[in-house]
This record gives C-alpha cells, sequence and structure tokens, in this order.
C-alpha cells in the first residue's frame, strides 16, 4: 500500500489527466484544541471521462465526500491516505468535509501554546508534501491552482494566508471569519496558513515596479525582540536588488515575514507569506554571524519568490535546483546589497563545508538526484541539495559570465511565469544566452556525485622559479568522475609581515591533469594557492612550503576569502588523516584570536573541538584536551570587551571546560564573582555555563529547574531539556533518550536539543549502553517518530562519541539485519562513516 507515500510516475499519470481549476478551502480552528474543521471544494477538468484517479488528505476523520454532487462513502473511498475518485467527468467538482490533527512535529498546521502567556499559535509547514494534512489536495508541484482560503478563528487573532489579509467579518460568538481573495497560480506546498495571537507590524516597500506591502509577525512574548528596522531594511535591500537583477516585478500582491515557534526549517518559501524560525529574534546578544546567516535566510526566501513559486519545478527531481538557486542568489544578494558585503568569505567559512562533508559520506548522491518517489525526496534533501548545488552554481556563473547568466534567467522568468518547468528549460535558456554548451557540464557535475580534490605539482630550477606547474586532480575510487574547473591560483608573498598577492591566474582545469603555462619562470610564493576566490567546488591542497606558511602565520594573510581557503584547506586535511589533529588545534590558538571573519571566529573552534573530541589519538587527548581549555581560557581573557571574539571563546570555553579551575570560573560566572569586561552573562550564556556545569556532574535536576523558574519560555524548556540530557547520570540518559528517540510525543526543537546534548566527551562508561539502544530503536525510529523526527534523532543520537572498531562491528551487524526505512538506514550508514574517519585520524595523530 502507498501509505503517505507518492510516486513520480503517478503524478505523472495524474498530471496528464487532470488540470485543477480552483480550491476553495474552508478551516475553523475554534473547534478544538486537537483538532479543526477543514471543508475543501476543488474544481479540476479530467481528459479522459470515465477514468479514476485519488485525492491526497492524511490523518483525518472524513464526515462527508461529495463528487458532481453525488455522495461518495468514505468508508470505501478513503484509505491509506487517499480518496478514491472515480468515474470522472469533464469538468468535476470535490467536496470533502473533514476533521484534520493539529501537528506538534512541524508538519502541517502545528498548534504552539506559549508557557510565558499561554497564548495560542497556528503556523502552517506544507513541504514537501504536507499540505495534504490540512486541506483535500492534488498533491504534486505540477497541479498548480488559484486559492481562495476562509478561516475561521476567535476574532482577537491575526490570520495571514497568501493573499492580502482581509478584515475579518463578525460571526457574534467571539469567533470571526477570514475570507482570503483568491491567490495567484501557485503549487499546494507553498499555501500557508498562519493564525493566533501575534504582534503584527506593516511596512510598505516602493520599488521599481511599484509598492509592496510588507508585514513582520512575532509571539507576543517576543514584541521586545523583533527588530522591525533592521529586518524592514534588509527586506528592502533585498527587494531593490532582485527586481532589479530579474528585471521581473515581485510576482504576488504583498510580502508577510512570520517568526513562528517549534519551528523544524530555518524557514520556507510560501508565496507572500514566509514563516521562520522565532530563534531569529534572538533575547541574547549574537555574534554577528547569526545575523549574516540571518540575512541570507531573509534573502533566500525571497529569491524563491521568483525562482520556485513563480516558475515551479515539475516534480521533485528539480527541488537541488530550487534550492540551490536559492541559495546562491542569497549570498550573491547579501554580497552585492547588504551590509554583508564579505558574504562569501563567511559561506566558504561555514555553508560549504557542510556541502563538503555531505558529499564525501557513503550516501552522497547527484544533485540532479533520482526523487522517483517522496521517500526518496526526504533521503535526497540535504545539504548537497543547498550548499554542493550553489557552489556548483557559482561555478556556473563563473564558466558562463554574470551578464550572460542573467540574461537567460530573465528570459526562463518571462517564458515560465506562474508555470513549471525542468532543468532542461533553464539550461536551455542559459546556452541561448550565453553561447556556450551547457549540457555536457551539466551531466558531469549534476549528474555524478563526489567532490574532487586540487593538488599543485610542480619543479623548480635553481633560483626557485616554477620549471612546471600544473595541478592534479583525483576523486575518490567510489566516485570517480574528474571534472572541468574554472579555477583561479593565487600567489602570496610576505612584505612587511603580512602575505600579500601579487600574482593571480585564472583558468580552466580539466582531467587528471592540467599544465599552468602561464606561472613557468615565476618564482614559487611564500603561499600558493589553488581555487582563489573560491569559484570552483573542490578540496585544495597546499604544498610543504606554503603550508608551513599557513601554520606560522595565516593571520598575517590580508584577505579573508583566502584566509577561508586555507583555514578550509587544513580542515579537509585533518579530516582526511594526513594533517595531525594536534597540529590543527594548534592552527587554531594561534591565529583565531586575529580572525576578522564573523564566520571564521564562530565556526572555526567547533572544527577545533572535533579535532580534539574525536580526531586526536587517544593517548594524546587529555593533553590536547587541556591545551585547548588552556588555549581558549586565555583567549578569552585577552579578547576585545563586547566583542564577538569574547563571546565566541567564552561559550567554546564553557562547552570544554572540564578542570577544577576551569569549572570554577564557570561558576564564577555564573554567580557574578567573576567578570570579563564587555561579556553579558545573559539568559542564553547562562544556559551554556549551566550546561556544561551539568555535563560535568556539577548541576542537578533542583539545580536546573531553579533556572527554569527564572526563564519559563519554550527556549528555557528546551536548553534545560538539554542540560539534563547532558548530565553524567544513569537515569538522565535514559530519561533523554526515551524523550528523543521514543516519545513520538516530544516536541520537535525539544527533542532536537536533547538529541545535541546528549553525547558528551568524557562520558563513555555511562553512554556505551546506548549503542544497542540506538540501533535497536533505530529499526522503527521513521514509524514511530515521523520522518522529520526520525531524521533529527538518527542523525544526532548516533554514538560518535564512541568511536571504536567494535562500534564499526556492531553497527556492521545491525546494516546487514535490518529492515529499517531508507532514511533510518541513511542515518546510521552516515554515523558510520563518521566513526570510521575518526579512527584514522586518530591513528594520523598518534603518529
Amino acid at each position: 500500500m502507498p501509505g503517505t507515500n507518492l510516486t513520480r510516475e503517478e503524478a505523472q499519470i495524474r498530471a496528464a489527466l487532470l488540470s485543477v481549476e480552483s480550491y476553495t478551502v474552508d478551516l475553523d480552528v475554534t473547534t478544538s484544541e486537537t483538532t479543526f474543521a477543514s471543508t475543501t471544494t476543488v474544481r479540476f477538468t479530467c481528459t479522459e471521462p470515465g477514468a479514476t484517479t485519488f485525492a491526497d488528505l492524511v490523518d483525518a476523520t472524513i464526515h462527508s465526500i461529495t463528487l458532481n454532487g453525488e455522495t461518495v462513502d468514505p468508508a470505501t473511498a478513503y484509505a491509506d491516505s487517499r480518496i478514491t475518485l472515480a468515474g470522472l467527468a469533464a469538468e468535476n467538482e470535490l467536496v470533502v468535509t473533514a476533521d484534520c490533527t493539529y501537528s506538534h512535529s512541524g508538519e502541517g498546521l502545528h498548534r504552539f501554546v506559549d508557557p510565558v502567556d499561554d497564548r495560542v499559535y497556528l503556523y502552517s509547514q506544507f513541504e514537501v508534501p504536507d499540505a495534504r494534512r490540512v486541506f483535500t489536495t492534488f498533491e504534486q508541484p505540477d497541479l498548480k491552482s488559484v486559492f481562495t482560503f476562509n478561516v475561521t478563528a476567535p476574532s482577537h487573532w491575526k490570520v495571514v494566508s497568501n493573499a492580502p489579509t482581509p478584515s475579518p467579518s463578525d460571526l457574534g460568538n467571539g469567533n470571526s471569519v477570514w475570507n482570503f481573495p483568491e491567490t495567484k497560480k501557485m503549487s499546494t506546498y507553498i499555501t500557508a496558513v498562519v493564525a493566533g495571537e501575534y504582534h503584527e507590524v506593516l511596512d510598505t516597500y516602493e520599488g521599481k515596479f511599484g509598492t509592496i506591502p510588507l508585514g513582520h509577525y512575532c509571539r507576543q512574548s517576543l514584541v521586545e525582540f523583533l527588530d522591525r528596522d533592521e529586518l524592514v531594511k534588509v527586506t528592502s535591500q533585498s527587494f531593490e536588488f532582485f527586481e532589479e537583477q530579474f528585471d521581473f516585478p515581485y510576482p504576488f500582491e504583498k510580502y508577510d515575514q512570520l517568526y513562528v515557534p517549534e519551528y523544524n526549517m530555518g524557514a520556507m518559501e510560501n508565496a507572500g507569506c514566509v514563516t521562520l524560525r522565532d530563534e531569529y529574534l534572538p533575547r541574547s546578544r549574537q555574534p554577528r554571524s547569526f545575523y549574516e546567516f540571518r540575512t541570507s535566510v531573509i534573502t533566500h526566501e525571497m529569491a524563491h519568490m521568483w525562482f520556485g513559486d513563480l516558475v515551479t519545478m515539475k516534480w521533485w527531481d528539480d527541488l537541488w535546483l530550487n534550492e540551490s538557486f536559492a541559495e546562491w542568489a542569497c549570498y550573491w544578494c547579501e554580497a552585492e546589497a547588504t551590509d554583508f558585503t564579505d558574504a562569501w568569505t563567511g559561506f566558504a567559512n561555514a555553508r560549504k563545508q557542510t556541502g563538503y562533508r555531505q558529499d564525501q559520506m557513503p550516501s552522497t548522491h547527484p544533485i540532479a538526484a533520482d526523487n522517483y518517489d517522496l521517500e526518496a525526496v526526504e533521503v535526497n534533501f540535504d545539504m548537497i541539495t543547498y550548499a554542493k548545488g550553489a557552489s556548483v552554481l557559482k561555478q556556473l556563473v563563473a564558466w558562463v559570465g554574470l551578464d550572460p547568466f542573467l540574461a537567460g534567467l530573465r528570459q526562463y522568468f518571462k517564458d515560465h511565469a506562474y508555470g513549471n518547468s525542468e532543468f532542461t528549460d533553464l539550461l536551455s535558456a542559459l546556452e541561448k544566452a550565453s553561447g556556450r554548451e551547457l549540457d555536457s557540464w551539466a551531466k558531469e557535475w549534476l549528474q555524478t556525485a563526489g567532490v574532487n580534490t586540487l593538488a599543485p605539482v610542480f619543479e623548480l630550477d635553481a633560483e626557485g622559479n616554477y620549471s612546471s606547474l600544473s595541478v592534479a586532480q583525483t576523486a575518490h575510487p567510489d566516485w570517480p568522475t574528474l571534472r572541468r574547473h574554472r579555477l583561479g591560483i593565487g600567489f602570496y608573498n610576505r612584505v612587511d609581515g603580512t602575505l600579500v598577492r601579487d600574482t593571480y591566474l585564472e583558468v580552466d582545469v580539466e582531467g587528471e591533469s592540467t599544465d599552468i603555462t602561464e606561472a613557468v619562470g615565476l618564482a614559487q610564493p611564500d603561499l600558493l594557492l589553488l581555487n582563489d576566490n573560491d569559484l570552483a567546488y573542490a578540496k585544495i591542497r597546499l604544498d610543504e612550503r606554503s603550508l608551513a606558511t599557513v601554520i606560522d602565520g595565516l593571520s598575517s594573510l590580508e584577505d579573508s576569502l583566502a584566509r577561508a581557503l586555507c583555514w578550509g584547506s587544513a580542515w579537509d586535511m585533518t579530516r582526511d588523516a594526513e594533517m595531525a589533529a594536534t597540529d590543527f588545534v594548534k592552527l587554531v590558538l594561534a591565529n583565531i584570536g586575529t580572525e576578522t571573519d564573523s564566520w571564521g571566529v564562530s565556526r572555526i573552534p567547533t572544527y577545533a573541538a572535533q579535532a580534539v573530541h574525536s580526531l586526536s589519538a587517544p593517548a594524546n587527548r587529555a593533553a590536547l584536551s587541556d591545551q585547548w581549555e588552556t588555549g581558549l581560557r586565555e583567549l578569552l581573557g585577552s579578547a576585545e570587551p563586547g566583542s564577538d571574539h569574547q563571546l565566541t571563546f567564552a561559550r567554546s570555553f564553557a562547552a570544554t571546560a572540564h578542570t577544577d579551575a576551569a569549572l570554577a570560573d564557570l561558576e564564577a560566572l555564573l554567580d557574578g564573582s567573576l567578570v570579563l569586561e564587555g561579556l553579558a552573562v545573559d539568559q542564553d550564556l547562562r544556559w551554556a555555563l549551566l550546561t556544561a556545569l551539568a555535563s560535568a556532574g556539577r548541576a542537578d535536576d533542583a539545580r536546573i529547574d531553579a533556572e527554569l523558574e527564572n526563564d519559563n519560555t519554550i527556549s528555557g524548556k528546551e536548553h534545560a531539556a538539554a542540560a539534563r540530557a547532558a548530565r553524567p547520570d544513569a537515569d538522565a540518559k535514559a530519561a533523554a533518550f526515551q524523550a528523543a528517540m521514543l516519545d513520538a510525543s516530544t516536541p520537535n526543537e525539544t527533542a532536537r536539543s536533547i538529541a545535541l546534548s546528549f553525547h558528551q566527551p568524557g562520558q563513555e562508561e555511562v553512554l556505551a549502553p546506548y549503542v544497542a539502544k540506538y540501533l535497536e530503536a533505530a529499526d522503527s525510529a521513521w514509524s514511530t517518530l515521523g520522518a522529520h523526527k526520525a531524521s533529527v534523532a538518527m542523525e544526532y543520537m548516533f554514538p560518535r562519541v564512541l568511536a571504536s572498531s567494535e562500534l564499526l562491528e556492531s553497527v556492521d551487524a545491525w546494516l546487514a539485519s535490518t529492515r529499517a526505512n531508507p532514511g533510518a538506514k541513511r542515518y546510521v550508514l552516515e554515523g558510520r562513516a563518521d566513526v570510521a574517519r575518526y579512527l584514522a585520524a586518530q591513528e594520523r595523530d598518534a603518529q
């Protein structure tokens, strides 16, 4: 039985049969705290009168079904999340009346009660296939239609959807109905309904093509943290940039951004009704990287209004293109139009690294994955879709040139407005605009998996000049494709104590070896940097002299993007067991204090912490842990008061504190007896300090409860759950495991907090039983928890901290015998790959 799955073939058959003229959706959210009333009227045509098809509806109690005025018995027609529709006419009207279930997993219509004030908040999340949890649909992206939403809700609520918000009509019983006007034509997955006691702020943007109404919404308990001026500024900057670059008016009537609680994703591009995590309205001080990322999220979702919402993929095979384009466009916009002009450096230091990591997993897949059904979409929706895809599009822009790329894109929007397309449509537009053949490029970059490694190979003459220089390209034997790369090569030399680029070459690299004839006769530089300007998607290697230059003085390299490439190369080499973890930690301690890129400052210490706790040889680990702790304490003490460095080093120091002296410092920061000028020990930092103490066995349940009393918010509850999960106590671990891995009723973000905190270094004895328990739970995680919660639990609860050959044996035995969902197998395979990498790195560090 299909269950909630849908195959591409089924969707193609249904799309050939049907054309959907309109949806009218009547929702009543006043009927119950667990369910809501949903009545859907769908008008559609059929090319083969007399044919049979089906509509989609999940987890509903259906009261009535009427097809073309005839009653259909739900007992026989509704099964396996599908409503069978037989004997179709040329023109059809389907009416389904049902009660649907509120979600607490962030899928469908999520209901949240704020513990601060007991106010109620609802929001929808429909990507990939979850509109069918709220109303009856033909749930596939190529059956676009127009939608009319009528929502009954308490009169004092705000109700927002894709179309402009109407004045509500009072029903006289404390409730009102919002009759929204008909939407533009769109896919079901980008429709939206948000309702509740939201705070509302309205503004406008006056742009190239006219006025766009803007709305910002948040919970009442977050009003003081809604930085309206900054959000409006970024939104306006983004609109101005995209309307100019795309040369196409914003395609919808208004643009609301709603910050919602317990959100699974970063944000969602619902047409004109964007939902975002309300953690993006921070209540405590955050570093610049936080706001840089928030800006990229805002620009990402706005880019989708054109690419994804205006023009939509026919099927989820092109989900990569939807997300990859928005990811590339958001950093492009951020760098060109906002205050974060070094956004591509942050991309290299953080986001791109997630793509490299994902692409080296056994679960890697082509960017253009074969999404033959919805379950395959769940498995293939990852950082290859986002980070690698954006990197490859950046390479494509370098390959064809920005102006031809934009010319093709503008024509693409005009040709397919409010319709559906495939990647071949975009490729044809780009080929026509650029004059370059791109089919072979697409095959090698989009239809193959894996990341290449590029390394310099050279010979020097007696004067130290290159007599030859070539770029060697290799690939993993499991993914052996060698690709064409547009590549920058930078020559950096020390000048008055600073590393300065004096020569730059831009070349095309192809095959196993590419001669760089332009370099012959040039002096060997102190640093030879492949992929300078970060045009290519590839791991790079530093030659012996260049690596020594980086280790001795990376901080003397003025260009932040060049530094990011050096940081990335050193981290790649460490993960690949080519550089000792001990040496990487030394590199970070020596240079992170003067790093200027905000993402470099906040992200690179997390790489070093992984090197300490997972990649270092067990015999070296205690000494390296002490060195890392001491180094961070020194960096914290010397950091500029109030700086991002100070905040990051405080968090990093708390996370690694293990000696009596360090733990005493955490206690003193908490009770105020240790004051560091400029460091505000605000609520989020208090939780970080307390969780670190809990991990060390110095904070019990009573102490956590006391902190929670002072922070009775959903964030406080999530932090408290994480602190309890971190304790080195058998009962605490048992309760945490139950909540995160076995209990579907645990709120989704609470479960995530627990999973992230469960495995702590130094707790091997109390964690040992959870290898067998994890693998046992993995067998049924997908059916027990649902796809999203299961994916979070499976990824973060994997016992990587217990890396050993025995762990690999246990995992291999499970993989050989399990009948678990493919998604569960994927996360176990990925955890196994991490452990194997850890063991290889540990062996290298021992040398």
